[in-house]
């Protein structure tokens, strides 16, 4: 997932979170929070997962929804 930050200290710290919880959920394998050299205020989270079933139902739950919902105000159009 890419964020174009228009608040970047913000938008780190719920990426943050959102990075050492999702490493807890059953079947992630790994999630690392990228910061673009090139392009200030670009950040890029990869995540790896057992299989599709279990990045399935984390992109359903209750933390990738809050996560979104945080990010609200924080990103450029």
């Amino acid at each position: 997932m890419q964020f174009q930050a228009a608040d970047a200290e913000t938008l780190l710290a719920v990426l943050s979170k959102y990075v050492v919880l999702t490493r807890m959920e059953p079947g992630c394998r790994n999630v690392d929070l990228c910061a673009s050299v090139a392009h200030p205020g670009r950040y890029l989270l990869i995540q790896k997962w057992d299989s599709a079933a279990a990045q399935r139902a984390h992109f359903d739950s209750s933390g990738m929804i809050e996560m979104a919902q945080s990010c609200t105000g924080l990103l450029k159009a």
